[in-house]
Formats: structure tokens, sequence, C-alpha cells
């Protein structure tokens, strides 16, 4: 962002705006942008009344015209009397009329204040009447009426007539509980219009803004809040009080309204609250009041009842307006009101619209819709479009009705449009239809608006090739044409099949179009055979030659040479192979050898490499082609030597008839002979001797001009006439090679031959550099002015023409060397000759470095003529110091330094041209450094014109310091020359009394630096001091603090504040003047502006011991945690927990309650303690402590007092159960009993495991549900946790099985009374089987007999056998029959067997019955007949249903004569007994008395049974004559129905063809067929 020092203190900032800081300072107010570069501007200076005031708060209007500070002071002695502490002042500012007024604002935020009642002054602004006083613009001041100690609300609204300000007032009523309350903020909502105000105890009340009424008031916080903010989107406020929490409240829209119209019963308020924030509830009153206007004609009240009614409750079609004839109809006055009102909602615009249309008024449409004052719709379009299309057009679009303004647009032939305004609301059209619209009115159209969805982002919404198949649907080639070359631009595979289309659909059309197209190459993925088919069909053989790729194709096409341009037929055979090539050419020049000859000769000299000359020779041959091969060869013939080439040639030519051909190429071979082998001087010679001139001239102009110079040198050697030459060679001026030419002239001496060639070559622009050096070596032979050409030639080459001088001129030599720079050459010909003042100008002039080190070597042997000749000439004639410093430099580079003093001592100090010049007097001083150092000061004396500081530094660097001192001072360089006093010379003494001297701030700068670095550290000081220098205070407090210099560091600081305004210096003065225990300085210090770094200054202090100041620094930086820290090295600890207390800060209060702890201040570490142990996480840290140190009562006091915090958490009942467990055991299950859903039981859990506190522990494993644990517990230190109820609820809760088991061995070893108790509290979980055996194995099972029985209904065997084991024992034989019927899984055999020899009756007859059950009746029988239970043995053979066994067993009683017996057997044994069997036993053994009853009572059953039979039968029968009846019934029946039907029935369906088949014969009479399976019904 950006920083700025202000220069006074700030005392409180705000921001006022996004982006504009206001800063109130002790006197003034600033607004400060944070934009750009721009510091606080003043706005206005505070009132005196503000001066001893606490500014709390700083509001501005949004046009930053008016301005408030608002404060808050102590009040005055009589305030404190009359139980006021305090007030608050405000203070405002109007920029614009420059108006300051200052009144009363709110009263202290004290607990003292009583019996006082708020005021609220607040002002609803209108334009530009304001207030005087009241000047926030829609904000609000609290008033303190100081005459009546009480609050009021004051309201300023305009009134309805003048739009003056009235004054409302209301009183705020506190609770009594509230008496010492007062508000300390309030915030408007400009959304419901009212005003709310917060006290500081956390009561809101809220007002209605215009009538002052009170709507509401309640307690929205337990804790004080102190600052508040509009909450402008909901309506409300937000708050943010001590505990830190934000609170936001606002109203509830829903229950506002019936809340002041039911609980407050104000209408007219409830009425005004749903207007203004558009809220519900008020439906009834409004439309009630409503109609009550209209039947008042009061139609404009109520327009504007309608205009404000909550959520639009009137404005909506069911609202009724009633029509009054002669009078202005309603309506219109309706829509008249609402329209000065705001905007009519869709319904109200369609009716009024309604209403104007059928006036014809389209311009109050124009203007209502340019005024927004209607609200669009699509109907409202619909209405309009029938007058004016445009209109109706921003209707739609406004209405957003996307289908009709896309329909509007493609009317208009908009098209373009069309996707702009779809990609604008994001609606997708039928694009297909769109363009079938446009295809039929406008194709060029349609084209156009095709491309355009081509280029839209996602791809065209419709594929290419129904686009194309939509414009060839309608024989559109041209457009489809053009939208598919558009499209196709890029080349891509996937469009292979529209690129074909597009070429096929011209090849059948347009030919000419698919050529361009083709010829463009635009495409590269169709399918080339199909187009290549469609070009030859077309006419377009290039084109299918270029696209066939086989042979016989192009073998086919390619004979078309009528239609084919030769040029493209040519090129076309470039692309093909060897192969291919020469059967197209034999196939051409077999369908039309004439014809297309010329086309074969071309395709034979443009390819013969590629196709062979002998190829071509072989083809020509073969169709006997002596023209094809004479103009073939004729175009070969110059680049071969083969020859057979030049024999088949020459026959070609003859056999055609060119005779002249022939005999002029014979005559040229032997030149072309002579030409190769460089035979040219002999062949001129031959001619010339043979006087065939004419065949030399052919000869360079036609066969090889480059061999022209060849043929002038054999001419000149023949002396044949100049005339003759010269023609010859200006005959070939333009291809003859210049230099050849010259050097054979040259080596003739013959060079002025060819003055006019050079010059006729000269003159055409030539810029040959031989043509030039030629005609230059003959103007120097001719001595025609050669120093001008040498001078002013810019072409010819200075080395050629120089050398050519060298013997005829050297000085001309000298000319044309220096033209041309050629260093080497001029200085030789310059030695060679001694025109040593010419070497010596051209060196000065030349200043060339190397060509110096070059003259000046020391192995030159001409060196010394060459100096002197520059000593005494070329210098002295120069009047360039540029050439007079590189030759002076040239004598440096050559360590020359003697002669270049004397050299530099002539032309400085004997008034030359250079006596002054500055850069000469720096060498000369430069070279006597360097060389002869004695001569400098004298040097120093008597030159001026020299740079002193850089002849000072060299100075230095050669160590001359008196020398260089004496430079600095003459050119008045007081600082290097006291620099060179100090680093160089080494005398701070000298370099001090130079600082008085000269006394300036620098050169005492550099001295301090001196003294400092030697550590001279107080002179040091002084020595800034008197440079007034500020900045090396780094350097300066660094070697202060190392030399505990701080009474001097304090003076110089004092000094650099002055000048600058770094924390480094204030924060540095702070900490020196702690060092001199100055700390009365130090507090008044920090009071004063300052930019001292105070954190970190107040951590130096701390850390270097220096509490005392440390301890100023934290209190004025409210850094209460570091203070709290430094009192406490301090050992004052009750200040110290006051500092922690304002910190709250969980590490402050750590440190400060363990330094108390330490001191044995235990009462000041409760206080501390209680505010950490609340943290969770830093409770054991606290108990740790304290248990270390041997604090344990006072760490339990600690925790039992943290108890009762409100912030008490899980981890303090925690700690103090694990306290309790580890030092006071007997308070520990009180604690767990009363707080246990507040413990962290699995804590607690470990901890009275480590103190072996059993009975706690098995009470925190119940409560914490781990029931395995406690039964565990309980059972392993029963004498302490063992409870009987306990361990009952515990054992059925218990989840591992085995603890079961355990839970039995434990009752039997320590608790066996009680055991049957357990088992029965176990019984549904427990196996009973294995508790048997776990009795039983004790030899305890009698033991839990109780339990057994209560578990026997189960039917377990082993309880079973086990009950009837001790049955048996008990010779309980009731018990055990019981067992026995009841519960039958158990081993009846065995137990059988073991009491059939019991000595008991009643047990062997329980045997017995054991047998009976069992199924073994003969086993039953025989014990029962061996104990004579007869009756016992009958019944067992009766129930055993067995025949032998009961007639057996009244055998038995035959035998035993037990007559009653038999009779008896007979009763119980009646079913299993035979008749015959029993009456014959009877009569043999004289019993038939005893069996008569038995006779008598089967001879009934036996009649019973077949009377029975009898009377069945008897009803069979009576069935079958029944239904005999009924069938005849039926069949008479349906004989009747039969002499109904026609005469003639269809023929039966022959089998297999479907239908039905008539019945079989013996059903012909039922009318129906049995189902498959069943028998035929016949007759009984």
């Amino acid at each position: 962002m950006k920083s700025h020092q202000m220069p006074e203190q700030v005392v409180f900032w705000k921001w006022i705006t996004p982006k504009m800081l206001g800063l109130v300072t002790q006197t003034s107010v600033y607004h400060w942008s944070i934009e750009g570069d721009s510091e606080p501007v003043k706005m206005f200076d505070r009132t005196a009344n503000l001066a001893n005031n606490q500014i709390i708060n700083y509001r501005c209007d949004p046009a930053e015209k008016w301005l408030c500070v608002i404060g808050i002071a102590p009040g005055s002695p009589e305030d404190e009397l009359k139980g006021t502490r305090g007030f608050g002042e405000s203070g405002g500012h109007n920029l614009s009329k420059e108006i300051c007024n200052s009144f009363l604002w709110i009263s202290s935020a004290v607990k003292l204040l009583k019996h006082m009642r708020p005021h609220l002054l607040h002002s609803k602004f209108q334009e530009m009447r304001i207030l005087p006083l009241l000047f926030l613009l829609q904000q609000n001041l609290l008033m303190l009426d100081r005459l009546h100690q009480s609050y009021m609300l004051l309201s300023s609204v305009p009134s309805q007539e003048d739009h003056l300000f009235t004054k409302k007032q209301a009183d705020l009523f506190f609770p009594p509980d509230f008496g010492d309350d007062f508000p300390v903020a309030m915030q408007i909502s400009h959304k419901y219009s009212l005003i709310y105000v917060i006290t500081k105890l956390g009561l809101l009340f809220v007002y209605d803004l215009d009538t002052a009424t009170a709507v509401y008031r309640n307690r929205i916080s337990p804790d004080p809040i102190f600052l508040t903010a509009e909450a402008s989107s909901v309506g409300g406020f937000y708050a943010i009080n001590r505990r830190g929490q934000v609170l936001l409240a606002t109203v509830n829209e829903a229950t506002i309204v019936p809340f002041v119209s039911g609980q407050l019963n104000n209408l007219e308020l409830a009425v005004n609250l749903a207007k203004r924030g558009n809220l519900p509830g008020a439906e009834n009153l409004v439309v009630q009041r409503f109609q009550e206007l209209f039947a008042q004609t009061k139609y404009k009240e109520a327009a504007e009842l309608a205009a404000e009614s909550p959520q639009g409750i009137l404005r909506t079609p069911d609202t009724s307006v009633p029509v009054q004839a002669g009078q202005t109809p309603p309506l219109l006055q309706y829509f008249g009101t609402l329209l000065t009102r705001g905007k009519l909602n869709a319904f109200e615009s369609l009716e009024l619209s309604r209403l104007v249309v059928n006036q014809n008024k389209k311009n109050l449409l124009e203007n209502w819709l340019a005024e927004d004052k209607l609200e669009c719709s699509e109907e409202l379009g619909d209405l309009v479009k029938t007058v004016d299309n445009d209109l109706a057009l921003k209707i739609y679009i406004k209405a957003r009705a996307t289908p009709k303004v896309v329909a509007a647009f493609a009317e208009r032939r908009e098209f373009d449009k069309i996707l702009i305004y779809s990609k604008q609301v994001g609606y997708t059209p039928d694009y297909l239809f769109l363009l079938q619209t446009i295809l039929r009115s406008d194709p060029q159209g349609a084209v156009n608006f095709a491309l355009m969805m081509s280029q839209m982002e996602g791809g065209c919404p419709v594929d290419y090739n129904t686009i194309t198949d939509l414009f060839l649907q309608r024989n559109l080639i041209r457009e489809a044409t053009a939208f598919l070359l558009d499209v196709l631009k890029p080349n891509l595979p996937e469009h292979a099949f529209l690129q074909t289309k597009v070429l096929e659909i011209n090849l059948v059309t347009f030919p000419n179009v698919a050529d361009a197209i083709l010829a463009n190459g635009m495409f590269s993925h169709y399918d080339r055979p199909r187009v290549a088919q469609l070009c030859e069909k077309a006419g377009l053989y290039v084109r299918a030659l270029q696209h066939y790729t086989e042979l016989p194709d192009i073998k086919r096409v390619i004979v078309n040479t009528h239609a084919i341009e030769p040029q493209s037929l040519v090129e076309f055979f470039g692309t093909l192979s060897r192969e291919w090539a020469l059967e197209c050419m034999k196939d051409l020049l077999l369908v039309n050898l004439r014809g297309n000859l010329q086309i074969i000769v071309q395709v034979a000299k443009e390819y013969c490499e590629q196709l062979g000359v002998d190829a071509c020779i072989k083809l020509f041959e073969q169709f006997k082609s002596y023209e094809g091969l004479y103009f073939f060869l004729g175009s070969y013939l110059s680049s071969s030597e083969d020859p057979d080439i030049h024999f088949k040639y020459i026959e070609a030519a003859a056999k055609t008839g060119q005779i002249k051909e022939r005999s002029y190429l014979m005559h040229d071979h032997s030149s072309m002979f002579c030409d190769r082998f460089g035979f040219v001087p002999d062949l001129t010679h031959y001619l010339y001797s043979n006087n065939m001139l004419r065949y030399i001239e052919g000869y360079v102009q036609k066969v090889n001009p480059g061999n022209a110079p060849l043929v002038v040198g054999q001419l000149l050697d023949d002396e044949c006439p100049e005339d003759f030459i010269k023609g010859l060679i200006l005959s070939v001026r333009s291809l003859l090679p210049v230099e050849p030419l010259v050097e054979e002239c040259e080596k003739r001496n013959r060079l002025r031959l060819l003055t006019q060639f050079l010059e006729h070559l000269v003159s055409e622009g030539s810029q040959d550099v031989h043509v030039h050096n030629a005609l230059g070596k003959i103007i120097i032979d001719s001595n025609n002015n050669p120093e001008h050409f040498l001078t002013t030639n810019p072409y010819y080459d200075s080395r050629v023409v120089g050398k050519y001088c060298e013997k005829r001129d050297p000085t001309l030599a000298v000319v044309a060397y220096r033209r041309g720079q050629c260093d080497d050459e001029l200085i030789n010909v310059t030695n060679k000759n001694s025109l040593f003042k010419l070497q010596a100008r051209y060196v000065v002039e030349r200043m060339d470095g190397d060509m110096w080190e070059k003259v000046l070597n020391p192995e030159n042997e001409f060196r010394r003529q060459l100096i002197d000749q520059v000593v005494s000439t070329a210098l002295p004639e120069s009047k360039s110091p540029e050439q007079v410093s590189a030759a002076v430099k040239a004598f440096m580079t050559a360590d020359l330094p003697h002669e270049l003093i004397e050299l530099l001592e002539k032309i400085v100090l004997q008034n030359s041209a250079f006596s002054g010049n500055f850069n000469l007097q720096n060498l000369l001083i430069l070279t006597a450094i360097k060389a002869d150092p004695s001569r400098v000061m004298d040097y120093i004396n008597r030159l001026d014109n020299f740079d002193g500081p850089a002849v000072g530094d060299v100075a230095v660097e050669a160590q001359l310091y008196e020398e260089a001192f004496a430079i600095f001072k003459k050119f008045n360089l007081n600082v290097q020359a006291v620099n060179v006093l100090l680093d160089n010379i080494r005398s701070i003494d000298r370099a001090v009394e130079f600082a008085f001297r000269v006394e300036e701030d620098a050169v005492w700068s550099q001295v301090a630096k001196a003294q400092l670095k030697e550590g001279l550290v107080s002179e040091a000081i002084e020595s800034f001091i008197r440079a007034d220098d500020a900045t090396q205070f780094l350097d300066v407090i660094r070697a202060a603090e190392d030399a505990d210099v701080y009474h001097d560091l304090v003076k110089y600081l004092l000094m650099v504040r002055e000048k600058t305004k770094e924390p480094k210096v204030d924060s540095e003065l702070i900490y020196a003047y702690a060092k001199i225990d100055r700390l009365g300085e130090i507090e008044e210090f920090i009071l004063m502006p300052n930019v001292a770094n105070l954190p970190n200054v107040g951590d130096r202090l701390y850390d270097e011991a220096l509490y005392e100041a440390a301890k100023i620094i934290y209190a004025f930086t409210s850094n209460w945690a570091k203070l709290a820290v430094t009192l406490v090295k301090l050992k004052q600890f009750q200040g110290a927990v006051d500092a922690a207390r304002k910190a709250n800060s969980s590490k402050t209060w750590k440190e400060v309650c363990f330094a108390c702890v330490d001191a044995e201040e235990f009462r000041l570490a409760q206080i501390c303690g209680l505010n950490i142990i609340i943290q969770v996480d830093d409770l054991e840290e606290v108990s740790e402590y304290y248990q270390n140190r041997g604090c344990f009562n006072e760490l339990i006091s600690l925790m039992e007092s943290g108890l009762g915090l409100e912030r008490a958490h899980m981890g303090i009942f925690t700690e103090l159960g694990v306290l309790y467990a580890r030092y006071r055991h007997e308070k520990l299950m009180e604690h767990i009993k009363l707080f246990s859903t507040r413990l962290n039981i699995p804590k607690l859990i470990r901890a009275c495991d480590e103190q072996q506190h059993w009975k706690e522990l098995t009470y925190l494993y119940i409560q914490y549900d781990e029931f395995d644990n406690a039964a565990t517990t309980i059972m392993n230190h029963s004498p302490e946790a063992w409870d009987h109820m306990q361990f009952k609820d515990v054992a059925v809760k218990v989840a591992n099985v085995e603890l079961y088991y355990k839970a039995v061995h434990f009752y039997l070893e320590e608790h066996p009374d009680l055991i049957n108790d357990l088992l029965n509290v176990l019984a549904l979980r427990v196996d009973h089987t294995r508790v048997v055996d776990i009795m039983r194995k004790a030899g305890h099972l009698l033991l839990v007999k109780p339990y057994m029985v209560a578990v026997q209904s189960n039917n377990v065997t082993a309880v079973n056998e086990a009950l009837n084991e001790i049955y048996v024992e008990e010779e309980d034989y009731d018990r055990l029959r019981e067992s026995i019927d009841l519960h039958d899984s158990f081993d009846q055999i065995g137990l059988a067997q073991k009491i059939e020899k019991h000595e008991l009756l009643e047990m062997r007859r329980v045997a017995a019955y054991i047998y009976k059950k069992s199924g073994r009746w003969k086993q039953s029988i025989a014990l029962s007949k061996k104990d004579n239970l007869y009756k016992d043995a009958m019944e067992t053979a009766s129930q055993s249903g067995d025949r032998e066994l009961a007639e057996g067993l009244l055998v038995y009683f035959i035998e035993q004569g037990k007559k009653e017996c038999f009779a008896s057997c007979l009763f119980v044994c009646y079913d299993l007994l035979r008749p015959d069997v029993v009456l014959e036993l009877a009569w043999m053994n004289n019993m038939i008395d005893f069996a008569f009853p038995y006779l008598l009572q089967f001879i009934r059953e036996y009649t019973g049974k077949v009377d029975e039979l009898i009377k069945d039968k008897l009803e069979a029968l009576s069935e079958e004559k029944a239904k005999e009846k009924e069938e005849k019934d039926i069949m008479a029946q349906q004989n009747m129905y039969a002499q109904l039907l026609p005469l003639a029935l269809p023929a039966p369906p022959i089998h297999g063809m479907g239908g039905f088949a008539p019945p079989p014969p013996h059903m012909a009479g039922m009318g129906m067929q049995p189902p498959y399976g069943m028998p035929s019904m016949g007759s009984y």
C-alpha cells in the first residue's frame, strides 16, 4: 500500500469509504485516500470542546461535506457528586459553508450512571433542508440532556404540507435490573425505516423512524456490546460483544406486522411498516382501505395506496376498478397515479397499453417505454405488434421473449442479429428451420447465415452436409459451393466427404469452377479416384491425369492432346516415372505421330536426364522420326561430347535436308575442339595467317568470349592492326574479362591500346576495380595529372596502383597507399626512399595504435628518424588535439616516457597552440607521475587547466600522497583532500586541523568516520554532530553500544532525530535512555510524536533485564502480555495479574501463574489459573507445574474453583478427578457421581487404575459402558469392589461370554449362597449345559437345583439329567415323573435301567413308565407284571397298539386266574383284541361271563356300521336318479334349439387346416367332450 509520517499522533482512525481513511489527531481531522501517491488532506480543526475527549467515532456523509467527530470525556466534580462520571461531546463541520458546531453527545459508559433515561436524536434529511447540528446524512446521534438527566428519542420528520421538519419525542424505558445501563450505539434500517438503539448491557430498543413509536425491546446479548455496524442487505445491524461474538439482528419479516397490529394494536404503524418494507401481514387492512378509498371516489389516494401496497397485493388482476359514466374513467386516473409513483407491473402495463392502442396513441407507449414506466412482457409485445413492429421488437427484447425476438429478426432479414442475440441470452433456436425459411426468400442471405452458424462457438449447430443438401434441394449450386468453400478452408480429414461432394457437384454442373478449386489446391482429403473419373467426363484431362494413379487410366486420358495444353502436358510428364513416361510417349506417337511429335520432342528435351538420352533416341528411331531426332539432338548437342550423338545429329540433319547446318557444324566442331583443349592461340594464329578474320570474330563473339584476351594477345604478337583489335574488343566489350585482357596488354606494354575500351566502360558506369586499375596505370604512364586521379578516383585498388607507381614515382605510390590506408606498403616505400617526413605526417594523421606500435618498435631501424620528424614537423603542423593525443598515447604505449615528456613540455610549456589544452596538461602530469615523479609538484604549481580529481586519484595510486593532497587542495576538493590525509597519510590530527580550517560538513563527516573506525567513538560522535551528519547513525549506534558511551549517543541521536524520522533512531534513543537510567525522559519521549518501534524496543529492554524501562514501554503500547511478564520479573505480582487480565492471553496467564506459584503467591496464581484452565490445551500443563512443585492442595483448590466457571469444560472436571484419585481419595467417589456426565472417563479410569481405587474404577467402567472391564475389576478386587446388586446389573451387560462362567466360578468360590440369584439373572445368556458341567465338576450340583428347576423349561439334556439324578437321590418320584413328562431331552433308557431295580416301588413304576414312553412295551409290561401293577400293564398294552401284546396279556391273566383283570383288559384293549380270539379264550377257560360285556359292545358296534352302509347306499341311488332326470331335461332343451338351426350346416374342416372337429360319436348326445385323461361319462 503506502505510508506517511503524520506530524502529530493519530488518536483515532476509521475507514469512511472502501478507499478512504479518516484520521483524527489531537488537533485536526484528515482524509487519506489509499489510491495514488496523495498524502493525508486536512479537513478541519477539532473544536475546543473535544480537547480532553477520548475519540470513539468519526462519521461523514457520502458527499464528504458534513463531518462529525464524536468523543467522551470525564465529568466535572459536580457530575461526580450527581452520580455521573462523564459525558459525550461531538464536533461537526460543514465543508461547503465552513460551519463548525459542537453539542453534547453521549453519557459515559460506566456503571455509576443512575436515574437516567436515554435520549435519542435523529434527523431524516430531504434534499438540502438539513438541521444545523444534525448533519450526518441518514445517520443518528445519541444526545444527553444535561438538565433533566434523562434520555429521550428526538426524531425530526418533514410534514406533508410544507416539508419542514417537525420534532417527535419518545422515552427509552429500562427494566428495573438495568438501571445503570445506557445507550452505546444506534443504527438505522433504511430497508424498514426503523431505529435500533443498543445499550451497553445488550438491550435492544426498536423505534419507528417517522413517528418515534416504540416497536420492540429485548436483550440480545448477556455480555456488553461495544461495536455495531449496519447490515444494509438485511435491514438490521451487526454487533460485537465482549466475548468476541459477532451478532446479527434484524426484523422477522413474517411476524413484525402481525405483532404491531395485534400486540401493539397500532394498525396505522402496521400498514406503514408493511408498505415501507414490502412485508406480509397487512393484506386485509390494505384491501379494506383500498375499497374505502374507491367508495369515496378518492381514486388518486387509492392508486397511491395500490402503488405502495406491500408485496403488490393490490396490483393484481383481481383488483377491480369501477367505471362511471360521465367522468374521467377511474382506470385512467388509477394508472396515471401509478405512473407518477413508479413502474407498472406486467398486468397493469398490458391493460394500460390496450387502452392506449385503442385510442391510437402510440407515442405515449414510446415515451413510457423510454422512461421505463412499463414492464415488458410477451403479451404486451403481441399487442403492440399490431401497430408497430419495431416497438414490438424492443418490447420482446426487454421481456426476454426469445422465440418472438428471433422470429422478428427473421422477418426483418437481420439474420446476423439472430446469432448475436441468441448467444447473449443463451437461447438455442431451431437453426434448421431458420435456414429453410431464409432460403425461400434470400439464397445469398442463407449462405451468410450458414457461414455465421459455422463460426459459432462450440461448432456449427447444423451438420454441414445437411446445410449443403438444403441448398442442393433448391438447385442452388453456386450458393452451396460458396458455403462449402468457406467452411472447408481448414482442410481437415473429417471433411473428406464434403470435399468430394463440392468437387462432384461442380464437375457435373460447372467444370470451370471445379478446375479453379483444384488449381487452388485447398483440398487434399477428397476421393481422388472418383474426382479423376468426373474430371475425365467433364473434359478436364489435365486434372484427370493428376488424379489417376493407374497407368491404363493415364494412357487412356493422355491421348486427348487436342484438349490438353502442351505445356501442362509436358509438366505432367515430369511427375511420371521413367517407365510410365516412355510408355505414354509411345502411345502418343502411335496415335498421332505428326500431331504429337512437337510435344514428345519438348518432353524429351525437358526430361532427357531422367528419361535417358539413349532411350529418347531409341524412341524416335523406333518410329523413324528423324525430324524429331534432329530437333531433340539439336538442343542437346552443345552439352555433349559423344561422337555418336554428333553423328546421329548430322545424319538426322542430312535426312531432313538441313545441308547448311551440316557445314557450319563441321567448322564449329574444329573451333570447339581448340577451345576445349587450349589451342586458342594456335587457332588464332592459324586463322589470322590464313586471313580468316571473320572466323576469329565468330569464335570470339559466339563460341567463347571469355578467351578473347588470349586472342588479343596472339593478334598483338602477330602484329595485327590495332584498329581490328580495338574493333574486336569493342564488339564483345560487355562479355570481355577485363583483368586477363589488361594483363595480356601490359605484358606486351600495349596498355594504351585499351584506353578507348576502358573509357567506354567507365562512361557506362562500370565500377570494376580492374577497369579503374588499368585506366590509372595508363594515366600514370602518360603523366596526365596522375595525383588528381589517385586522390579522386574511389574505385581503383590502391595496392595494385601503388605497387605500379613505386618504381616510376615513389611520391605517387605514397599518395595511392595513403588513399587506401595501405600502412605496411606506405611504411616500406617511405623507409626505402627515406621519405620520413611523409611517413611521420601519415602516422600522425592515421592515429592508428597498431601502426604507431609498429613504427615505434625498437626493432625498427628507422625509429629515431621517424621520432625526430614527428617531434619537429608532424605534431607542430597538426592542429588536431586528437592526433596529438593519439601520438602521446603511442609514445606511452611504446614506453618512451622521456621522449614523451620532452615532446609535451615543448607543446604545453612553450606557448604553442596546445599550451592550455586540458588533455595535454593531464598527459604531461600523468607522464611525469609515471616517468619522473620529481617533476610532478612543479607541474602542479605551474599548470592550471588539468583534471584535478582524476589526476589526484592517479597520484594517490602512484603513492604520491602529498602531491595528491596539493592537487585536491588546489582545486578545493576538500573531501578528497581529507580522505588522502586519513586514508593514505593516516594522520587524523592533520585531518582534524584541516577540518577546522575549512569547516565543511562533508569534511567533518569523513573525519568522523575515520575516528569511528579507529575506535574514537566520543570524538567521532562530536565530529558527526559538527558535520550535522545523520547518515551513519547505524554505525554510530553500533560503535557507541560497543564502547558503552550512551551519554554521547543520546546527544547524537537527538541530532539525528532532527534530520530524519527513522524507527531505528527513536528506538535506539529509548534504549540509550534506559541504559543510563533516565526513565523520566523515556516517558516524556514516548508521549511525544515518534516513530520508534516500541514493541521491539520493549522486547530488547526485557531481554537485557532492563525491566523498569520495559515496563514503561509495554504499558504505553498496551502490550499487556509483555507487561505482565515484565512485572513478574520485578516481583510485582498483583500488577502482573492485572496486566495478564488485560492481555487475556493463555501464554501470558501461564507465565504469570507459574511465577506466582514459584513465589508462593497462590491466591494470585489461582486467579491466573482460572483463566488458563478454561483452555483445554493448557490445563494439563498447569496441573503438571503445580504437581511438580508439590502444591497439591493449591492445585485442587484451583480446580474446585474452576468447576463454577461459565466456560468450565470436561478437562477441568476430569483433572480434578485425577487429583482426587492421587491426593484425596475420600472425595473421589462423590466427585465421580456428581459429575459423571462431564468427565473424560477413559482418562480418569487410567488414574483410578494406577492408584488402585477399585470401587471407583468399577463405577467408572459402568458409566462408560465398559461392563466387561467392570465385571473383571469386581471379580479381581472383590474385597473393595464387589456389591451383589451392582454385580448382577453388570453381569447381564457384559459382551464377553466367558465372563459369565468366570462369574459362576467367582460366586462358587466366594459367595455360593448367592449363586442361584446370579444364575437366574444370567439364565438367558449362559449355556446351561456348561453351567451344569461346572457345578458337577465342583461337586456342588445340588447347590444350583433352584436354578436348574427354573431353566428346565428349556428342555436342556444336561439340566434334565442333573435334576432327574437329584430326584432319584432324593427319591422324589413325583417330581421325577413330572420332569419325565414335561421334559424328554435326557437319556431315558439309562434312567430307566438305573431305577428299574430301585428298592422303592414308585421308582420302579417310573422305570416302567419310561420304558412305555420309549416304546419298549414288552419291558414296561414285564416290569409292571413283576410288581403286580396290572393296570399299568393293560394301559401299556393298549397304548402299544400291538395285538400280540394285548392277547398275550389276556393269556397271562387267564394263566394267573385273574378273571377281573381279564375282563378289565378286554375293556382297556378293546380296539386291539380280535373277537374270535376273545371268545375262544373265554370259552376254553370258562370265562364267558367275564367276556360277555365285551361281546355286547362288539355286536352293537358292528350293527351300527352296517346301518351306516345301508344308509349311504340309498342316498347314492337317489342322487343317481336325480342326475339322470337332469340329463334328460337338458337333452330335451337341446332338441328344442336344434329346430331353429339352418337346414345346411357348413362343411366340416379338413384335418390339419384348423377349425373345430365334430364331436365323437359316443359324445353326440352329451353336448361336450370330456377333458384329456378323464373317462367318458356313461350310465350308472
